[in-house]
């Protein structure tokens, strides 16, 4: 037979402001500060205020070369000054060496990773963030796979993300935000007067009204 919990009255006026506790009103306090993503409207509404460490993050643009690098770029500088190396998966093009030294990203600490198969982008990602070696990792999903019926390896790149030190970022078409996914970070783009309007879709506190 279960016993009722009591709590005391002094104790239950405590309760709201205990540090572990999260309302779902609110962004989630997290245990490790986020990188800085460079946008101050952005990291105000990520919690950790910026990019998280040990999470995976998709990025869904509404069409590549929309911006989603230049998003990046900041944190990706960060990184790369810090001595930390940034690893990129199966990338659609072959970056633009000039471009990424003028980000001030340093050349030296990017590593391509082109795997033999298309659909072996996931594993590869994994095991990179497995080698406890990056700063960041990125990955594109490969053309006609279909990543609603890759769940289990999404979840292993998340699970991946949880276990490194490091950002972790997955590329995925704007269908994909109708399917699910184990993300604790969902970006969707798209153009805006003058720049880039961000729809947080996926986040650990209230919905994002309007995009940034």
């Amino acid at each position: 037979m279960s016993e009722a919990l009591s709590i005391a009255p002094s104790a239950a006026r405590a309760l709201p402001q205990h540090p572990a506790l999260w309302r779902g009103g609110e962004l989630a306090r997290m245990r490790v500060p986020g990188v800085p993503t460079g946008f101050a409207a952005l990291d105000r509404e990520l919690p950790g205020s910026g990019w998280p460490v040990s999470s995976l993050v998709e990025i869904m643009p509404a069409h590549e070369g929309i911006g989603e690098l230049r998003l990046l770029g900041p944190a990706l500088a960060r990184l790369s000054a810090a001595g930390r190396y940034l690893v990129w998966v199966a990338p659609p093009h072959l970056p633009y060496a000039p471009a990424l030294a003028a980000a001030g990203i340093a050349l030296a600490r990017l590593v391509i990773v082109r795997p033999r198969a298309p659909q072996d982008a996931l594993w590869a990602a994994e095991q990179a963030l497995r080698a406890h070696v990056c700063g960041a990792v990125l990955a594109w999903p490969a053309a006609g796979v279909d990543y609603a019926t890759h769940y289990t390896e999404l979840r292993r790149l998340q699970l991946a993300a949880e276990g490194s030190r490091a950002l972790a970022f997955l590329f995925r078409p704007p269908n994909a935000a109708h399917s699910a996914s184990p993300a604790g970070r969902r970006l969707a783009l798209d153009t805006a007067p003058g720049g880039l309007a961000i729809s947080i879709t996926t986040r650990r506190g209230a919905p994002l009204a309007h995009p940034i």
